[in-house]
């Protein structure tokens, strides 16, 4: 196979919020094959016009790079080494551009495994969500060699209208997305806490947070999720755009991470407990907005 640097033969597997606007959004300009183990996310993705294989390995038999937007570790691991494990699908030359958030830790040995078949790995965990992810504008952050950039640079410049490169090596980008999610889970966390206190003062809620968008108080966080915490008291909830359990997963990644390199990190701590709080109140599958209701659980 000839690896092509000006129109890439790409792969992307994992169709969830984010995989999904990704794939459609690439397809426009790149040829593209996607895969999910989930069949519906498959069928959705036949709707938007994309090609779909009916394997992981199907996706990547002719790919010069694959996209991989997937949970966790467990779940990378998984495709990238399982049963149905790319990396033996995929010739050496090919890149797989990592954009989950995963912490560093698994990196180097992913890495090591993918580089004994020649392949090389971008760490490029991005933040935006669907919406900004299916016009090509999300933000990117990316640790990765200069060969395996060159490769996959065509797809990333496609994906983001904010591509960072923080450092040459893969978890780089990932050590960067942590600090981020450290802001990010905080900020939501505090933006919940606030229009919690606001509506048990007794204050409208949407006044209140009108008023505060419009002031020194006013956050991304705040202004994105808030919208949608006073939707989590409606029938159904809010559109699920972020899961909750993502926080759950992400906020732990940052306490390790900071333990790790002995830094205090109190804020980040208390808001990882009140997203396992609402983890163990049900609310894992919601919309991340919905932890207001763990502050006040009641209308």
């Amino acid at each position: 196979m000839t690896i092509s640097t000006d129109a890439p033969v790409v792969a992307v597997l994992g169709l969830g919020a984010i995989g999904l606007p990704i794939a459609t959004h690439l397809a426009d300009d790149l040829p593209v094959t996607a895969f999910d183990v989930d069949t519906a996310r498959r069928e959705m993705a036949k709707k938007e016009g994309v090609a779909v294989a009916t394997s992981a390995v199907e996706a990547c038999a002719s790919a010069d790079v694959a996209v991989v937007a997937v949970r966790d570790q467990t779940q990378l691991d998984e495709v990238l080494f399982g049963v149905d494990g790319i990396a033996m699908a995929l010739a050496p030359g090919a890149v797989v551009i990592l954009t989950s958030t995963i912490g560093r830790d698994g990196i180097v040995g992913v890495v090591d495994r993918l580089g004994e078949r020649g392949i090389l790995l971008v760490d490029a965990p991005l933040s935006g969500g669907p919406v900004r992810a299916g016009a090509g504008d999300l933000l990117v952050v990316v640790g990765a060699s200069s060969a395996a950039l060159e490769r996959a640079r065509p797809v990333l410049e496609r994906m983001a209208s904010t591509l960072t490169i923080v450092g040459p090596n893969p978890g780089d980008g990932q050590a960067l997305k942590t600090v981020n999610q450290l802001l990010c889970g905080v900020h939501i966390a505090a933006a919940a806490e606030a229009l919690a206190l606001a509506r048990a003062l007794g204050l409208d809620p949407a006044a209140t947070l009108e008023a505060l968008g419009a002031g020194a108080a006013a956050s991304f966080m705040l202004g994105n999720r808030g919208p949608r915490m006073l939707e989590a008291y409606d029938e159904g909830g809010a559109e699920v755009l972020s899961r909750l359990d993502i926080f759950v997963k992400d906020m732990g990644i940052v306490t390790k991470a900071a333990r790790g390199v002995g830094v205090a990190t109190p804020l980040a701590a208390t808001a990882e407990q009140e997203y396992l709080l609402g983890q163990a109140q049900g609310l894992g599958r919601c919309d991340d907005s919905a932890v207001i209701k763990v502050m006040a659980p009641q209308i």
